[in-house]
């Protein structure tokens, strides 16, 4: 009893964080291996076994075909092959949530979205709406096409380890794909025709993007008598306390695009700064430079704000990212990453000044300078996703048939797996490996492909599941199960599974719920005397149904800031399609999945 009381009030407080957000998933969920460890319900040599677990090599290894794949071009071209010329909105967006599913079932679910996004943007702007009506729909597709394949979203993985457990057998690679298509089929249908009207409508982008930072840059000039000739950008603080952000310099001919604090002033220098109205005229009373002219449009700063070797680009910020709960100055963003950070938008609300000690939150938009040859890098060592598309090369050369080789290994490793030939883990871990053999990836891109929170996230929640089996307390929550059973007949047993799943994949990670679920689902198969594979089937489904709020899956938090969002808005739509997948489904697993 003592064992499970322990797993009891360790879930609990390990809900209870994850629902407040202040420390980051992974952590508590180490915070948890350690308090079972500690406390004896768990081995110490099981504590961390769960990175032992096939859905942990797994998931890493799709995580690192999907950068090859993302890569070589190949799903970009898909996607431009699949962006129609219709005009018709309801087509446009269920060619989008089409292209979104389906890259999903077979990648990690981000990478799909982070692909979709910027055509999303692109086509509500084309077609003159907000993306609101766009990025709610595609968020939710990247969702719904997990539930098609075994490695299209962990909680499959970590549901077919517990059938493993109690049968010997997992799930098939497409064992998910008859209930995952139907699901996706009506999602899709049912926001075109009814969603799309549930879906609030928030304000366009403006022409200049997220941002229209115009009323906040200014063109100043250093004077002859200036007393800024000869001194440095950093000087501006050092001598007066002023907070200047220099976006470039205008020295005759030519330009400086993100000048280094170091930078020396000239006379005749013109600077574009960022800077508000009360701090311009203290910036010109005190250090004796000239005001250029009136404050420029955002559109006609543009070209003195990038070149050939800076870019100035959108992007919006993972929940793992590096700067959440952080600064720009504690980050070190100019110093480590050659960065300027000129705006950010959050849920609609702009922020200019004060960015020195702003602290970043998951789904900020960020107008960042960068240079154009290290754009990459720092998308992935921010773990942000970019708001603007890469141009693609849709032509077909025969030195290029190399870039084919991911797609070609990729679909070799599903062939083995459907077949029976290897297990997932086996076969997707060859596939990864040969990638870097051949080339197609290198092994810094193998390295830093591997979501590394995500990978301590679930190898320390599977051994949460083990105590919720060996302490029994899996075997408590079935029983209390059973007795709501006798009231209401068996196949009500299965939909109050799939609400309690649904409600907590709302609150915390999908995979946690699939690690919490999986072994009371077990259990209560057990206690009915029943098959366990409908249980399971409908707990993977409800796992990836995180509808109703932006934190439940980290795709509905990345569209909140472009959106323009707010907390209550993803249930509008969220609601209607959580029923329709519960009212649909539950017959469709029982039908495919006997009792």
């Amino acid at each position: 009893m003592f064992e499970q009381i322990v797993v009891f009030v360790v879930i609990g407080l390990i809900l209870y964080l994850f629902i407040d957000g202040r420390i980051r998933y992974e952590l508590v969920s180490i915070l948890g291996v350690l308090v079972l460890s500690i406390t004896g319900v768990i081995d110490p040599d099981e504590a961390f076994s769960g990175f032992g677990h096939p859905a942990v090599i797994t998931v890493a290894s799709v995580l690192v075909i999907s950068a090859a794949l993302i890569k070589s071009g190949i799903v970009e071209r898909l996607v431009v092959l699949f962006d129609g010329k219709t005009e018709s909105v309801r087509l446009k967006i269920m060619g989008l949530m089409v292209v979104t599913a389906l890259l999903s079932a077979f990648m990690n679910n981000v990478g799909a979205l982070a692909l979709i996004l910027p055509v999303a943007l692109r086509t509500a702007k084309d077609n003159k709406l907000s993306p609101s009506k766009f990025l709610m729909p595609v968020a939710f597709a990247s969702l719904l096409g997990g539930m098609v394949t075994l490695i299209g979203t962990p909680p499959n993985l970590i549901v077919s380890g517990y059938r493993y457990q109690v049968s010997g057998i997992p799930f098939d690679f497409f064992a998910f794909a008859p209930t995952g298509i139907v699901m996706v089929i009506l999602g899709i249908i049912f926001t075109i025709f009814i969603g799309i009207k549930l879906i609030p409508h928030r304000k366009a982008k403006d022409k200049d993007g997220f941002f229209n930072i115009g009323e906040y840059l200014s063109e100043v000039v250093i004077t002859d008598q200036s007393k800024m000739v000869g001194k440095r950008i950093r000087d501006f603080y050092e001598l007066f306390k002023l907070e200047v952000d220099v976006l470039s310099i205008g020295r005759g001919k030519s330009k400086i695009i993100v000048p280094k604090p170091n930078e020396k002033l000239m006379s005749g220098d013109i600077l574009i700064i960022k800077m508000d109205s009360l701090g311009l005229t203290d910036l010109i009373n005190r250090t004796g430079m000239a005001l250029r002219g009136a404050k420029l449009d955002f559109v006609e700063s543009v070209p003195f704000l990038k070149s050939d070797e800076f870019s100035l680009v959108e992007v919006v910020l993972r929940d793992d990212s590096l700067l959440i709960g952080r600064t720009a100055v504690e980050v070190k963003m100019r110093n480590r990453f050659n960065v300027n950070l000129v705006a950010v938008s959050r849920r609609g609300t702009l922020s200019i000044g004060g960015l020195k000690s702003f602290r970043f939150k998951a789904g900020d938009i960020l107008l960042l300078q960068a240079p154009v040859t290290l754009l990459q890098d720092i998308y992935h060592k921010l773990s942000c996703l970019p708001l603007a598309e890469r141009s693609v090369n849709i032509s077909i050369d025969a030195k290029k048939l190399k870039q084919y080789l991911p797609i070609g290994l990729f679909i070799l490793g599903i062939i083995l797996t459907t077949l029976g030939v290897m297990p997932v883990q086996i076969a997707f871990s060859a596939v990864a490996i040969l990638l870097v053999i051949t080339k197609s990836i290198t092994l810094r891109e193998f390295y830093e492909a591997i979501e590394w929170p995500t990978i301590l996230l679930l190898g320390t929640l599977l051994p949460l599941g083990v105590a919720l089996q060996k302490s029994g307390a899996s075997d408590t929550i079935a029983a209390m199960l059973v007795k709501i059973s006798t009231l209401v007949p068996m196949n009500w047993t299965l939909v109050i599974l799939m609400i309690i799943t649904m409600a907590l994949t709302n609150l915390i990670s999908s995979t946690a719920t699939a690690v919490l679920m999986g072994p009371i689902a077990i259990s209560l198969a057990e206690y009915m005397g029943v098959s366990p594979d409908p249980f399971l089937i409908g707990a993977c489904i409800a796992s990836s149904a995180a509808f109703l709020t932006p934190i439940g899956h980290q795709s509905n938090m990345l569209v909140m800031g472009p959106g323009g969002y707010k907390f209550t808005d993803y249930w509008r739509l969220g609601l209607p399609l959580s029923i329709l997948i519960v009212v649909i489904g539950t017959p469709l697993i029982l039908l495919l999945w006997h009792f």
